[in-house]
């Protein structure tokens, strides 16, 4: 089972996710965050689920998606994942997994 580790970026996204979504509805913000967390909890038991993204030298970057956002994640080992983003769809992720 694979350790997750949040990023202090992806913590970041995350919250700026909420906050975006709770100025109209806090509820429907709450449950987006809980369900991207739950997706990504699906890593501990199977890190290669997400598609290839890219070849680093410290590991693999894989996406893993949920809904219309993007969980950008770094496989340092199998027992070891960092996610690295959360990102909506609508988004350039190529700017920001330079």
């Amino acid at each position: 089972m694979a350790e997750i580790n949040w990023t202090a970026e992806a913590d970041l996204w995350l919250r700026d996710i909420y906050d975006y979504i709770s100025q109209d509805k806090p509820i429907a913000a709450a449950n987006v965050v809980l369900g991207i967390y739950a997706k990504a909890q699906l890593l501990r038991d199977f890190p290669e689920m997400g598609y290839m993204y890219r070849k680093e030298a410290d590991g693999d970057i894989r996406i893993l998606l949920y809904g219309h956002y993007r969980i950008a994640y770094l496989i340092k080992s199998l027992e070891k994942i960092d996610i690295l983003g959360v990102f909506h769809s609508a988004l350039d992720i190529d700017r920001f997994l330079l």
